[in-house]
């Protein structure tokens, strides 16, 4: 059972979204909250595995919410859901951890998707702002916010693990990086883990910044990958 926290301030998108979501088979919508002050009293007492977090809150906003939230409950997974695809959002949402970008317009199914799979520990970023978020990888590769990563770490790092982080740095899901590098799904995302655990990252985000930073998104199998 995946359970799950709305986070919104628009009542009639709160309760649309708990209808919703509270008919699908293993969903249990814990709370529906309209900032993000009473989002974090609501994970304090129902501890939800998931979070759908609007941007645009009062007293407290979705990116400063997300990045209380994941300091002290690194677990959770949050989803930023909204009308908006600032690029100082997006930035800031995915900096302090969210999993996804997703905005309101996504379908039913996409978003029952989207839990899933952010839920599995995917990252899910909406199509429409996908090229956006590869831009902001390189902004952050050129500004002070540096991952630091020992080079000892990455000699275990194999050629095939390093196609998929400079794929991973171009900002592709496991969909298409299997697509691309003719695996499957569940083979790209065990490799993904192992590559994690090999460069002590905490997430994808946090990889794919650091391929942009170190030049690794650029760094060998330019034709193969190109190809």
């Amino acid at each position: 059972m995946i359970k799950i926290l709305i986070a919104d301030n628009q009542e009639l998108i709160r309760q649309s979204l708990q209808i919703i979501l509270g008919t699908v088979p293993g969903f249990l919508v814990t709370d529906a909250v309209e900032n993000g002050l009473e989002a974090i009293r609501s994970v304090r007492k129902e501890k939800p595995d998931v979070i759908l977090m609007d941007i645009r809150m009062p007293k407290m906003d979705g990116v400063v919410c997300t990045q209380i939230l994941k300091e002290n409950y690194p677990d959770i997974k949050i989803i930023i859901l909204t009308t908006f695809d600032d690029d100082e959002y997006v930035f800031n949402s995915l900096k302090y951890g969210a999993s996804g970008y997703l905005l309101k317009g996504i379908s039913t199914k996409e978003l029952e998707e989207a839990i899933r799979k952010v839920h599995q520990g995917t990252a899910m970023i909406n199509g429409d702002i996908a090229s956006k978020v590869v831009e902001l990888f390189s902004k952050m590769a050129k500004a002070n916010i540096a991952i630091q990563v020992d080079e000892k770490q990455t000699a275990d790092i194999k050629n095939s693990e390093w196609k998929i982080i400079a794929l991973i740095g171009r900002g592709m899901s496991n969909k298409e990086i299997a697509g691309k590098l003719k695996l499957s799904e569940g083979t790209v995302r065990n490799s993904l883990s192992t590559i994690l655990s090999k460069l002590d990252l905490r997430d994808r985000t946090q990889l794919a910044i650091w391929a942009v930073q170190t030049g690794a998104v650029n760094k060998i199998f330019e034709d193969e990958i190109n190809g």
